[in-house]
């Protein structure tokens, strides 16, 4: 359970009995509702990190989309509704080199535009095996704040919880040509459990023959 759960759950409980001891005890039920949805939200299972050289899913949610953005760059977004669990985790193990947070929108997270429109975090890991992986939190219709806890320099372990975006929101992940992307539009994904692509062998990446997303590009309808 994330710390804010506690805090949160607490206040509208408290405010529950009160209102219920001094006022009305019916009055009451709307905050214990609302007490036990924060419990929900903020919720932290454990998970099982996947061995071997492979890219994990940075949160839960379905893929909403994977899209080529460049000649050598793929990008993986991942659609968080407010029922599924806001933490987020690091898609490899590596230094973090860089930390980008822009202001924005806060329109629909599953729009396309979203990516470059909202609010959101960006985030550059050198990984274990040299190779750059990006992957940015991205605020929503309901998200109003990203929380993202390690600093440039910080190493950090594929499938560790790294922070979270409050009430709706979506995580992206951008890989170069030496993955291959076994995640498709649709799929529902756990973070720090779910693989969304796996590294190529070298002479694919040297012979062209990983080049993007080893995917004609897609979109989900």
């Amino acid at each position: 359970m994330v710390r804010d759960g506690w805090i949160l759950a607490a206040a509208f409980l408290v405010g529950g009995l009160a209102l219920g001891h001094f006022v009305e005890a019916r009055l009451a039920l709307p905050l214990f509702i609302i007490a036990a949805f924060f419990l929900f939200f903020f919720r932290d299972p454990e998970r099982v990190i996947p061995d071997g050289d492979v890219i994990v899913s940075p949160a839960d949610g379905a893929v909403s989309l994977i899209r080529e953005v460049s000649e050598s760059q793929t990008r993986i977004s991942i659609f968080l509704s407010v029922f599924d669990v806001h933490v987020n985790r690091s898609p490899v193990a590596g230094v973090i080199t860089a930390i980008d947070y822009s202001k924005g929108k806060f329109q629909n997270a599953i729009r396309p535009e979203a990516s470059d429109e909202n609010e959101r975090n960006r985030v550059e890991v050198k990984a274990d095996s040299g190779a750059t992986i990006i992957f940015s939190q991205i605020a929503g219709l309901l998200a109003r704040r990203i929380v993202f806890n390690p600093k440039v320099g910080d190493r950090v372990e594929k499938g560790q919880r790294v922070g979270m975006i409050k009430f709706g929101s979506r995580t992206d992940v951008i890989l170069g040509p030496e993955w291959q992307i076994l995640a498709k539009p649709g799929d529902q994904v756990l973070g720090g459990t779910t693989v969304l692509a796996r590294r190529k062998a070298a002479g694919l990446v040297r012979d062209g023959s990983g080049a993007a997303s080893g995917r004609p590009r897609e979109e989900a309808s």
